[in-house]
């Protein structure tokens, strides 16, 4: 260990757990060089990593240990992850992540909302950056002296869409027999699509009425179970009997899982009046969803080719379950069960609220005032009368909040 001249240079030379480290002073003056070198057996004596060694980690050290958690963790979304590596190191290349700095993410983010990326597309590479560095953070001994500082960028991209129940029933006469039994378990439970078609016989106890799925099955990892109404229990009960044995999923066409319906859902949408269509990403244009699907197609003013569809989806069906829950005055911890979510900020999102509510919220106000100016008010121990239906309405909306965490309730039942 000691340090040495280059050229004009002086660089210095130290070790960490046998292994040799190099390291320029940028200096011209010898003591600047011992400075450093004494600084570096310091952090190396402390069992600290000299910062120097962090000089020396690049981005494809931070990538390899990204894409190998996800395979650690058998995530399925590895695809994406790639996909996320490949976009960074086309922008960053293979550079050293001391080099990466919060000004030249802000170029990347520029860059790719050049490219016509939406928000949210930009902001899953970007969370991706960020997992390098907190892996890299993490790892024995530590790869990055920090994580680095990472803008994200607002999204508005979450969809609304729900089906009101006569909608459902529509829909519901428009499909083909072998997806209706499909769509009022959608209705009914709040699943997500490829939970419900992935469900098995041995899942299913008609007897007790219910159905559930088993640790891993679900997106969060976790079990679920549900009980089913008179209505649904009886459209399965139906395919009971007409199921072939050599197929153990619920949900069979020809004696084989059904795994995909997009051509009969589009049909089916056709017949209700709810046109499909595609919002171009770059420009904002909308134009209709072709009846038949093509390969390559592009936006008709701006020629771009990241289109987004619109309209109702199958997924539509899970906000319907949670807005009809809810309405229904089922506590909030039991509508979560339900539907699988596992923090109220999501389930919140799902909760859509519409005209209806809002025009029952005014009468409700409206109502409120009304029994004041009567000398009616909060400390009387007779409260105003309201109507039949507003009242319902109200003990509903007091009923959610029986399991709903506390400072949820408190807000609520403050405003």
């Amino acid at each position: 260990m000691g340090i040495y001249l280059r050229g004009n240079v002086w660089w210095y030379k130290f070790k960490k757990d046998g292994r040799p480290y190099y390291k320029s002073s940028e200096s011209t003056d010898p003591e600047e060089a011992r400075r450093l070198l004494r600084i570096a057996q310091g952090d190396v004596a402390r069992g600290k990593t000299p910062v120097v060694i962090f000089n020396q980690v690049t981005l494809d050290d931070l990538a390899e240990d990204f894409l190998a958690d996800f395979k650690i963790q058998k995530k399925k979304s590895l695809d994406h992850a790639e996909r996320y590596v490949r976009e960074l190191k086309k922008f960053f290349g293979n550079a050293k992540v001391t080099r990466i700095t919060t000004t030249k993410i802000r170029h990347y983010i520029q860059k790719r909302q050049e490219a016509g990326l939406a928000n949210a597309s930009i902001n899953r590479e970007l969370s991706a950056l960020k997992r390098m560095f907190s892996l890299a953070a993490e790892a024995d001994p530590p790869k990055v002296d920090r994580v680095l500082k990472i803008p994200m960028l607002e999204e508005n991209n979450v969809r609304k869409g729900f089906f009101e129940y006569n909608e459902y029933q529509a829909l519901y006469g428009a499909l083909p027999d072998y997806l209706k039994p499909v769509l009022a378990f959608g209705y009914f439970s709040g699943w997500r699509v490829q939970e419900i078609l992935s469900l098995k016989w041995n899942q299913v106890d008609l007897d007790e009425g219910k159905a559930w799925l088993e640790p891993g099955e679900t997106k969060n990892k976790e079990a679920r179970e549900i009980y089913l109404d008179a209505d649904l229990l009886g459209k399965l009960k139906v395919l009971s009997a007409k199921r072939n044995p050599l197929c153990p999923h619920v949900f069979q066409r020809d004696g084989e899982r059904i795994k995909r319906f997009t051509r009969a859902w589009e049909t089916a949408l056709r017949q209700c009046g709810f046109i499909p269509r595609l919002k171009c990403r770059n420009c904002g244009e909308e134009t209709d969803f072709p009846k038949k699907r093509k390969k390559g197609l592009q936006c008709p003013s701006c020629g771009s080719t990241k289109l987004r569809r619109e309209g109702r989806i199958f997924h539509d069906l899970r906000r319907s379950a949670v807005r009809e829950n809810v309405r229904a005055g089922i506590p909030v911890g039991v509508a979560m069960k339900v539907s699988g979510h596992k923090t109220m900020s999501v389930f919140e999102r799902y909760n859509i609220t519409d005209e209806k509510d809002l025009r029952n919220a005014a009468e409700m106000r409206h109502e409120r005032i009304q029994g004041q100016g009567r000398g009616d008010n909060r400390g009387d121990n007779q409260p105003f009368s309201i109507s039949k239906r507003n009242q319902e309405y109200r003990n509903n909306s007091i009923k959610t909040l029986d399991n709903a965490p506390v400072a949820q309730v408190d807000r609520a039942r403050d405003s």
